[in-house]
């Protein structure tokens, strides 16, 4: 069984200006390869977990979501970090109330399963309540809430789960 680390989209790894609907408008803050190029050296797989309710509330459409979602990972495959093992997504809005919104787990249990992933030896990190939620409702190691767009905390909880994971 693999382990990974769980990956908030929004404000975790890119600003966050509204709904984004074009990929010319999505950019990832600077410091974001350096720190999943950490985490993927030292053996986790990657696993971008987002709800995008942009989609269900017809302000995005699904093939603008899959091309932001191509550009994260040539930015980083062009950083030299392999691109995310695998981006799973809540497209519904909250009133919805589905069964994959974080904070409920199922985008978590859904990788897990696709990935064959030992959720106690996998982490999250978010901007949310609501992501730390859905990974500790997952049953997940440990879940790192950051300040949105935070250098410092990313890399704080990159350093921390490096720590952990090693001893």
């Amino acid at each position: 069984m693999a382990k990974a680390v769980f990956l908030d989209r929004d404000e975790t790894l890119n600003p966050d200006p509204g709904y984004i609907d074009d990929p010319a408008k999505f950019e990832v803050y600077p410091w974001v390869p350096d720190a999943l190029k950490r985490l993927r050296f030292a053996g986790f797989k990657l696993v971008l977990i987002t709800n995008q309710s942009g989609i269900g509330r017809g302000l995005i459409q699904p093939e603008a979501l899959e091309a932001i979602h191509r550009k994260l990972n040539k930015i980083l495959q062009d950083h030299g970090v392999a691109a995310f093992d695998l981006i799973e997504s809540c497209t519904h809005r909250p009133e919805e109330n589905c069964d994959c919104r974080k904070p409920k787990p199922k985008l978590i249990l859904d990788a897990a399963h696709k990935l064959q992933l030992e959720l106690s030896q996998c982490y999250l990190i978010g901007d949310r309540d609501s992501d730390l939620e859905a990974g500790n409702n997952a049953g997940l190691r440990k879940s790192f809430k950051i300040a949105s767009g935070s250098q410092k905390d990313l890399l704080k909880a990159v350093e921390e789960i490096l720590k952990i994971s090693s001893s």
